[in-house]
């Protein structure tokens, strides 16, 4: 089956909880990492993101022949899978904190229902890359969008 190409959307992702998971650099290789993989296989088109400490904001596109829910619950899962890894190798008591009582899953690192706009204008599409290069900004990590 053949899907169309999507508009751009813009996503936030939140740690669960608020939770300060992102904060080591090793972790944002990760996130970086995997959007590459993706970009290489053809399946999105990054145009922005920054990665805070509990949340990631993302200019994305799926392209074509390719399912938005799918893509991001692929990229979601790995990344969270990856980070599982460390945590359980480096980082017991962190792990700790991330533990949930579900049926399906021992740990849950990610909010659920990540918030996800479509891009229909121009001018939606600069507001929100403006605010992701403002986010750091914001957050005191740097003085300028650009640095």
């Amino acid at each position: 089956m053949n899907f169309p190409i999507e508009h751009p959307q813009f996503i936030t992702i939140t740690v669960f909880e608020w939770k300060h998971l992102l904060k080591p650099d090793k972790y944002k290789s990760i996130i970086v990492d995997s959007l590459r993989f993706l970009v290489k296989e053809k399946r999105i088109v990054v145009f922005g993101f920054v990665i805070m400490s509990n949340h990631i904001h993302l200019i994305w596109q799926i392209q074509e022949n390719h399912q938005r829910g799918a893509v991001q619950r692929d990229f979601l899962k790995f990344v969270a899978q990856q980070i599982k890894f460390d945590l359980e190798k480096n980082h017991t008591q962190v792990l700790k904190h991330f533990e949930v009582n579900k049926k399906d899953r021992k740990y849950q690192f990610w909010k659920r229902n990540a918030l996800s706009i479509d891009l229909y204008s121009s001018e939606v599409f600069i507001q929100k890359l403006e605010y992701i290069h403002d986010n750091p900004v914001k957050a005191g990590l740097c003085e300028l969008p650009e640095k």
